[in-house]
């Protein structure tokens, strides 16, 4: 109940501001869907937003937005504090302008320690092993991990001529990471506008390949602003919600699905994880059982596919080749997915 309330919150102040207009290009915060992300601290009564402004250079522009957007919040909402921070508007040259011609799916769960980042780089692999186009971005930002996965070096990224992030590539998917922007011994101490700042650089300055189909976007666990904020820049993302059989993984990833459901993203089915351990012939539920379909019965939704514990013949650590059987069973997925997605 609590994220529905903040939501009506949320979209209580949006529809506030929307009206204000932006006076470096005379059109309205709603016109530019130039709302890009809005924290709340209830306890404080503060709010934090961050703003899309069609001309960042024009510091008189910004100066009215600032003091039109603290009026609204504070005399005629009621809050006593109000951040206020810019960056320009999206680039229509950006992978969302491509439509409906590149499919975006979430990788999400309700807690850490399930595989998920597992479950999302083999996917990406997997539908690239099918000759599908596909980009793999890393949004659990406190937590990303993919470039270990992987086996990537962390080094910076470069930029093309038109000073768009260069992504990297590994096992024929195109990657992008905080951690390629971080100190790799640093902990990450970001706060919303951040994270949200972050994230549009992922879809709106990347230079990624024109012909990419499929974008996987690994998410942070949980229910906080990254996955809001997937929301408001992608709605049209669909969603697997990835656990494990045990009852304290499923019972908090019905959390994570039910808020994707809020956020009206369609869920393409769970994924249930280390589902069992195959040992001479025998199959051990060490995590339990009934986790993955208890989770697909509460979300009203189906239990996709059971992913055994595994160690890839390969050497690698964390991938599976295709003539191993998760290796086949995550080829089983691709082809789901992209069957699903064709009809």
């Amino acid at each position: 109940m609590a994220v529905v309330m903040d939501m009506d919150e949320k979209e209580r102040i949006k529809e506030n501001l929307n009206a204000i207009e932006d006076p470096s290009n005379n059109k309205s915060l709603g016109e530019n869907d130039a709302l890009r992300h809005i924290g709340i601290d209830d306890e404080k009564k503060t709010v934090t937003v961050l703003v899309g402004v069609a001309n960042e250079d024009d510091q008189q522009a910004k100066q009215r937005l600032r003091r039109e957007i603290a009026t609204v919040l504070k005399r005629d909402m009621g809050y006593t504090g109000v951040s206020i921070e810019f960056e320009p508007l999206k680039k229509k040259d950006s992978i969302l302008g491509k439509g409906a011609k590149v499919k975006y799916i979430g990788i999400a769960s309700g807690k850490g320690g399930v595989g998920k980042s597992t479950v999302a780089a083999n996917l990406a692999v997997a539908l690239a092993r099918i000759g599908k186009k596909v980009g793999l971005i890393d949004a659990d930002i406190y937590g990303a991990n993919l470039p270990v996965i992987l086996d990537m070096p962390i080094t910076p990224p470069k930029s093309d001529a038109d000073k768009r992030i260069v992504p990297f590539e590994k096992h024929g998917i195109e990657v992008i990471s905080t951690q390629f922007f971080m100190d790799e011994e640093k902990p990450l101490m970001w706060r919303g506008p951040m994270l949200s700042k972050m994230l549009n650089h992922f879809f709106y300055d990347v230079a990624w390949n024109d012909e990419i189909e499929y974008i996987i976007i690994d998410l942070p666990p949980g229910t906080g602003d990254v996955a809001i904020d997937i929301q408001r820049i992608i709605p049209e993302c669909r969603m697997f919600i990835v656990t494990t059989p045990h009852p304290s993984a499923s019972s908090v990833a019905v959390k994570a699905g039910f808020m994707a459901k809020e956020l009206k993203h369609e869920l393409l089915g769970v994924i249930e994880n280390m589902s069992h351990f195959d040992h001479e012939g025998e199959s051990l539920h060490i995590f339990g059982q009934g986790g993955g379909e208890a989770v697909a019965e509460k979300l009203g939704t189906s239990l996709i596919q059971k992913i055994p514990i595994a160690q890839p013949k390969s050497g690698h650590h964390s991938l599976f080749g295709m003539e191993e059987e998760v290796g086949v069973i995550y080829l089983g997925l691709a082809n789901k997915l992209v069957k699903t997605l064709s009809s």
